[in-house]
């Protein structure tokens, strides 16, 4: 067992290590190192915490072979998982967090070590910290496990809005602050108990609530929503146990993932209160929304045609969407581009911020697959050359590309940014239908007059591009 004080200073190192760490994430030029930092900060906590003057040697046998089962199902999904999956196994990550916090809000009230030795103000402020931990870990718990559903399609992504919902989330908040001062005023743990299973169950409910309300179009912001709540989840339950580094960590996590999801806002021109709400958006691959009548005529391309024009190109810049993760598509688009490249074709990526089903999805998919990060571009620094680009190419993207979000004032996306790809010579966007994308809604752009439509399986009708360009 290592001394207080050692132990201290490991919690200090891992707490640089994990600062550093989110700033080597915050872009792809550094984000393996940032990944190192935090890798070796976490193995620094760990090993302090369980080799610390806390742990009893009575209880590390436990603790060791809990670690064991973990790092084995850890690695287990580590190899099985495939990159276009990443979405849903983070929120199933998120709600082991908030697990975890409910378990140890209620085994830290539970035992007389932990809670007997308070008194007075103290006793109540440490009841406090129970009582939130467990709260947002509730609410984390059950809306993370929503979430996977959701993103894994086992639960419809369509938004499920009961009657009178905002009147029943009311009526839970004031179930739950009720119940915190009958908890906080218990004096013994058996009355206290009744009003913490209560409040636990009322949080569960809400979470299950809240996220069944969100549609899909609002999937990349629930998840760093969730990310944000895993992260309080970690700093209440820092405060419950006096352990800094995971007050700390938690802070990072919480306000790092509050921070995400206003960029996401931003990017769908929406607000945190609107998303909460729900009803934006429904399940993938739906048809235009009633009424909405087709602009014009599309213009469908073939394989080889699309491979003649790329190779007259100058400038290329392609817009990577969820259709290119659901066909696996990335290795394709990656020989495609070095072709393209080899041959003095200018290629470039345009990434919309909630392109995907979770921040950052598609540089994820693209740098699994070699894509240089130096040509993967920001929609904000991207934007200004559509229309210097010879041919604009999206593959499996729908709402992120649509020019209603600037020409017509009455569309639910109206305001939000877009890539403006129609602002290219040639645009060519790549789609197994017509079906409309997580929003519901039609995109003007398939029927403007420089755009040509793929129609197909986005890595099938890739792979026959690139046999048409070696040819």
């Amino acid at each position: 067992m290592i001394s207080p004080t050692l132990s201290t200073v490991a919690y200090v190192g891992a707490t640089i290590l994990f600062i550093l760490s989110l700033g080597g994430l915050s872009s792809p030029e550094s984000s393996r190192r940032g990944n190192l930092y935090g890798m070796i900060g976490m193995t620094l906590a760990v090993l302090a915490t369980v080799f610390g003057p806390n742990v009893t040697t009575g209880g590390l046998a436990w603790i060791l072979g809990a670690m064991v089962l973990g790092a084995a199902i850890g690695l287990y999904a580590a190899r099985v998982v495939r990159m276009t999956q990443m979405p849903e196994l983070v929120a199933l990550m998120h709600s082991l967090v908030g697990l975890a916090a409910v378990l140890i809000g209620y085994a830290n009230y539970i035992d007389p070590a932990a809670t007997g030795h308070l008194q007075g103000a103290e006793k109540t402020i440490h009841e406090l910290e129970i009582y939130v931990g467990v709260l947002i870990g509730a609410v984390t718990f059950s809306g993370s496990l929503i979430a996977f559903g959701k993103l894994s399609a086992k639960i419809s992504g369509k938004p499920v809005l009961i009657p009178a919902r905002h009147w029943i989330n009311l009526a839970g908040l004031l179930v739950v602050i009720y119940f915190g001062g009958v908890f906080i005023h218990t004096h013994a743990v058996a009355e206290g108990m009744m009003p913490l299973v209560v409040m636990t169950v009322v949080a569960l409910l809400f979470g299950i609530h809240m996220v069944m309300a969100i549609g899909g179009a609002d999937m990349p912001v629930v998840i760093s929503m969730l990310n944000s709540y895993s992260g309080w989840a970690a700093a209440a339950t820092g405060f419950m146990l006096s352990n800094d580094l995971l007050i700390v960590t938690g802070a990072l996590v919480g306000s790092s993932g509050a921070i995400l999801s206003y960029i996401m806002c931003r990017a769908m021109n929406r607000n945190f209160i609107a998303v909460i709400a729900g009803g934006f958006g429904t399940a993938g691959g739906a048809p235009a929304a009633a009424g909405a009548q087709p602009a014009g005529e599309v213009h469908p391309i073939s394989a080889a045609e699309t491979a003649e024009l790329l190779r007259a190109a100058k400038n290329v810049i392609i817009v990577p969407g969820y259709g290119m993760a659901v066909a696996q598509a990335q290795h394709t688009v990656y020989e495609m581009t070095k072709q393209l490249r080899e041959h003095g074709v200018n290629v470039r990526f345009g990434i919309h911020p909630v392109a995907g089903r979770m921040p950052g999805h598609m540089n994820v998919l693209l740098a699994e697959a070699k894509v240089p990060y130096d040509i993967v571009m920001e929609m904000d620094e991207i934007n200004p050359d559509f229309p210097d680009t010879d041919v604009a190419m999206v593959i499996g993207a729908n709402d992120i590309v649509n020019p209603a979000a600037q020409e017509d004032p009455t569309s639910p996306i109206a305001g939000m940014p877009v890539l403006e790809v129609w602002k290219a010579k040639t645009s060519i966007v790549m789609k197994r239908s017509m079906a409309s994308g997580y929003a519901g809604i039609d995109n003007p752009l398939f029927y403007k007059d420089n755009n040509r439509m793929l129609f197909g399986d986005a890595k099938k009708m890739l792979d026959e591009v690139l046999v048409a360009q070696k040819a």
